[in-house]
């Protein structure tokens, strides 16, 4: 339920070699920033502009004057980085993406037609092929008492080992306005969160994640 494989379909990131090596998605957290800076070496300089040390941009992105790009970071093919926005380091940002106006990316691996469009704070998570998230909704990475994030699912409880945890939210899930995906959310593919939800543990694949937390099957 909560395994790479699970989750992601691994044709559709530059991360998917590195993925590989792993079962579970948040074990990749602690090597991306690393991850980044080899594959940013292997980029074709006819398709990539190394714009600052360590930040590659497709020569097709468009990346607006008032963003920031952080070292290291690699933004895809057709990507939109739109006004505001903060990519504050160790970011692999996918094909036909869009980080919008006033969001912030951390530590983060966004999968091809991603959309962060507005609002959003993402760190420490790995968001899944044309995954959306709504304007307003964030993942929150350190629990409140800085405890390490423990993954919370129906059948047994998974010790990371991790203070910083974001989301692992799955290909094809829509994230809905203002909602907060607690530290160790694990939400599986092709699911829904209802608006202002505050979601934690795993949601299914397949589910509607509803405000009450109440999880119901889609049909």
């Amino acid at each position: 339920m909560y395994t790479i494989k699970d989750l992601y379909d691994l044709d559709h990131t530059l991360a998917k070699d590195y993925l590989s090596q792993f079962t579970y998605p948040w074990e990749a957290l602690k090597g991306i920033k690393d991850m980044i800076l080899e594959l940013g070496k292997t980029l074709d300089p006819n398709e990539y502009d190394e714009v600052s040390e360590n930040v590659w941009v497709h020569k097709t992105a468009k990346v607006f004057p008032s963003a920031y790009l952080g070292a290291p970071c690699i933004i895809g093919p057709e990507t939109e980085v739109r006004h505001c926005a903060f990519i504050r380091s160790s970011a692999l940002v996918g094909a036909n993406c869009v980080v919008g106006n006033s969001c912030e990316l951390k530590n983060v691996i966004l999968f091809d037609h991603v959309q962060t469009p507005h609002y959003n704070y993402v760190g420490d998570s790995i968001l899944g092929y044309y995954s959306h998230m709504g304007a307003g909704s964030i993942t929150s990475n350190v629990k409140s008492d800085k405890a390490l994030v423990v993954v919370h699912s129906a059948d047994e409880n998974i010790e990371t080992g991790m203070k910083k945890f974001g989301a692992m939210i799955g290909d094809y899930v829509e994230v809905g306005c203002n909602s907060v995906l607690n530290p160790g959310t694990v939400i599986g593919r092709n699911s829904r969160v209802y608006p202002t939800s505050c979601v934690r543990g795993v949601v299914p694949e397949r589910s509607i994640f509803k405000n009450s937390g109440e999880i119901v099957m889609q049909k």
